[in-house]
């Protein structure tokens, strides 16, 4: 029998744009995601914007209820920045009523709120101002912050300033996947930075404000691991874990940016523009927690042709297939359950040990309706063969004394995702999109609440 602690937190996560819909109304004032479906809707998955993904909006009370009854302890979701303050400045008291109920709720049927402030939605307006690109981004995040502390700092314990800020650098200026789409590795670097600034300046926010509470943040840990032990190889192994990895974990838990990436930066001629006062705001603004999201690993080899100064990613590191792997074909992700053994290890050894938790883990399948059986539930033991051997390997870093507080599924329901719309399903609950979205536990659900009865398998 496979045993976690007592305490152990057991829930899900989940963002606001990915769930609540009525992104156009209610108040609520557009995001890129909004923007760019207007101007582009032939990229998203069959045509499905953000505007009512999976209508949490009006059914969060039932979706509580079902959290509940799974035994559910906690959760993660996220509040729309553009909800909360339509022009940046202005509250929208609607959107306070709603988190406040939201947040109540939870905490009624006792589960946990972990909330976090932004999940790769950009308000608009800002982005037409240059969004992370201009420093102005961070006064209005902090401003954002502060306002989120104040409104709802006496409902929730546990915050956090950005899920995956890595994405929205390297998907919006390095790989052209998420808005403003461009390849700019300047342009990179300074969102980058802007984006670290912003988190240190919420931290700096929230310990003035006096909360109850501790700050953290989420970031997608995708460890690297070398194609051979050859000095190139090892090299671009090396540039993979600072970009992805230490770029954020080093300032975040360590309270410095790796020198290592300041000094590549330096020599490429991509250091970004900094402000007196910066690595002192850095320094003294350490987290209280890290949540960490694990998928899949990273297999790297040095470039073909590489070029300095990097002009792409594939300049510092290329990605290989792993001859052993095993592949999600959905998701063309590698499963690999020992790489969360190995984050495990490298908080204890290298980032104090600080405590933290699996903040995402989850498998998403297309066409799942393919596995139902004749009362309609889905039989996904594929998902539940997934969290069962990501959690031994979980459990196996617990017991060597890693930190680790809790793990969070992505996702309790159906969620819409970006352009892939509901292409890939992931969560406990199916979601008909045709049927007033209708929820229907699948076989993970029902195996997640018995695990979580007996805190293990």
């Amino acid at each position: 029998m496979i045993q976690f602690p007592e305490n152990f937190l057991w829930g899900s996560a989940a963002s606001a744009p990915q769930t609540e819909g009525h992104s156009l109304s209610n108040g609520k004032s557009p995001s890129t995601w909004d923007q760019w479906f207007s101007m582009c809707p032939e990229k998203f998955n069959q045509g499905q914007g953000p505007e009512t993904t999976s209508n949490v909006y009006e059914m969060y009370r039932q979706d509580i209820e079902r959290m509940a009854t799974l035994g559910l302890n906690s959760y993660r979701t996220s509040i729309a920045w553009t909800r909360l303050l339509p022009d940046g400045q202005t509250i929208n008291q609607e959107a306070v009523s709603f988190y406040r109920d939201y947040f109540q709720t939870l905490k009624r049927y006792g589960i946990e709120p972990i909330i976090n402030l932004f999940h790769f939605d950009m308000p608009w307006w800002l982005m037409k101002k240059g969004g992370w690109e201009t420093r102005i981004s961070v006064d209005a995040f902090s401003t954002y912050a502060a306002t989120a502390f104040q409104l709802f700092g006496d409902l929730v314990t546990k915050w956090t300033t950005f899920n995956e800020p890595i994405v929205h650098i390297e998907s919006g200026y390095l790989q052209g996947y998420h808005f403003p789409a461009i390849v700019d590795m300047q342009k990179a670097v300074q969102v980058g930075y802007h984006t670290l600034i912003a988190h240190f300046r919420a931290v700096e926010k929230f310990r003035a404000a006096g909360i109850n509470g501790e700050i953290g943040i989420i970031l997608n840990i995708s460890p690297a691991y070398a194609r051979s032990k050859s000095p190139s190889d090892l090299e671009a192994k090396k540039l993979a874990d600072l970009i992805s990895s230490k770029s954020f974990l080093d300032p975040c838990v360590l309270g410095e940016i790796p020198q290592e990436l300041k000094e590549y930066l330096n020599r490429a001629g991509l250091s970004p523009v900094t402000q007196k006062g910066d690595q002192k705001l850095i320094r003294e603004n350490p987290l209280d927690f890290l949540g960490i999201n694990y998928y899949q690993p990273m297999r790297v080899k040095s470039p073909e042709c590489p070029n300095f100064p990097p002009t792409t990613l594939s300049d510092m590191f290329e990605s290989y297939d792993w001859p052993e792997r095993r592949v999600n074909p959905y998701r063309g992700w590698e499963i690999y359950p020992a790489g969360i053994y190995d984050v495990a290890k490298m908080i204890k050894e290298d980032y104090r040990n600080i405590p933290w938790y699996i903040a995402e883990n989850g498998m998403g399948v297309a066409d799942e309706e393919r596995f139902a059986d004749e009362a309609g539930v889905i039989q996904d033991d594929y998902r539940i063969d997934f969290m069962r051997e990501h959690l031994l390997q979980l459990h196996k870093g617990i017991s060597e004394g890693s930190n680790c507080f809790g793990y969070h599924t992505w996702t309790f329901v159906d969620c819409w995702s970006w352009l892939n719309g509901y292409r890939n399903r992931y969560g406990f609950y199916k979601v008909d999109l045709m049927r007033d979205y209708q929820r229907t536990i699948k076989k993970s659900g029902l195996w997640f609440k018995d695990m979580i009865r007996n805190r293990g398998f």
